[in-house]
């Protein structure tokens, strides 16, 4: 038995369809059951279960062979960075009670580093909880998913400019498509455990060529802006992000500039994936029109 946490997300429904595609028996953890709509038609066992309640995550994971775990970033929440903590605290000591064969998590670029990486330093914490929770751990490492910028798209349509935190507009970073992770997730998740396995695209990206291949599959004209960083957290704000969130996104982009969010060279596997950015971007595209219209 596969246990997928996260299963409805872009990473986990990938994992859990590629798992069920090759005959193998998935659970499915959601928050909800419509979550769990789609996943149970492709014949998934679905479980509900919140990342914060020790008793529905230690029911989630009994009987399984593998585990897909994940600490998602609590959207709305005013201090996302504690609840994060206690996600990871929760889950740690439910593996550590009762280990499976193989646990894969979910982690970024940059989790090797310490201090100063907001949003990142969470996956760190994460690193160091399950390195001595369990014994047969993979951390499975992704770049920046290319669909993260379905944030901006429809500002980018409406007002014919794509704003960037990523300083300058021609630094080429790593970026990889959720789906490629949740691929790779599913095909470790049937190997041996594989210690450090960092994914990213089959190209490196700057904000240029994210504007440009935006103006393309739109046709409409696009160009890049730079955001200054005074202005940062105001924009934040206005997205609806608190305080809180807004300085874990300020400190991830400031380390990001700065050239220290990157594959850790020598440490264990590096893979690619072959999604290439505009295919990412034509998916996007509809619903992104759909907001900005």
């Amino acid at each position: 038995m596969f246990v997928i946490f996260g299963a409805s997300g872009k990473v986990g429904r990938v994992s859990a369809a590629s798992l069920r595609n090759a005959g193998h028996a998935v659970r499915a953890v959601v928050r909800n059951e419509a979550q769990g709509e789609q996943l149970a038609r492709m014949g998934c066992e679905i479980v509900l279960a919140d990342l914060l309640n020790p008793a529905s995550v230690a029911s989630a994971i009994e009987g399984a062979d593998a585990v897909q775990i994940l600490c998602p970033v609590p959207i709305g929440d005013a201090h996302p960075g504690g609840t994060m903590h206690r996600m990871i605290e929760v889950a740690a000591d439910a593996l550590r009670a009762n280990p499976p064969s193989h646990v894969l998590a979910l982690s970024d670029y940059g989790a090797e580093l310490d201090h100063g990486t907001g949003i990142t330093l969470l996956f760190h914490a994460l690193e160091k909880q399950l390195q001595t929770a369990v014994q047969h751990l993979t951390l499975l490492r992704a770049a920046e998913h290319m669909q993260n910028w379905a944030r901006v798209i429809p500002v980018a349509l409406a007002t014919g400019k794509l704003p960037s935190l990523h300083h300058p507009l021609t630094k080429r970073f790593p970026t990889v498509a959720a789906q490629d992770v949740g691929l790779l997730a599913a095909e470790l998740l049937l190997g041996e455990s594989r210690g450090i396995v960092s994914i990213e695209g089959p190209r490196r990206i700057a904000a240029l060529d994210v504007a440009r291949a935006l103006s393309e599959v739109s046709r409409r004209e696009v160009s890049a802006h730079e955001v200054p960083r005074d202005e940062w957290p105001a924009m934040l704000l206005r997205a609806g992000l608190g305080a809180d969130h807004a300085q874990l996104i300020v400190d991830l982009y400031d380390t990001h500039n700065a050239g220290r969010i990157d594959v850790e060279e020598g440490i264990g596997e590096r893979r690619f994936g072959t999604t290439e950015f505009p295919e990412v971007l034509a998916s996007m595209l509809p619903h992104a029109a759909t907001v900005a219209n």
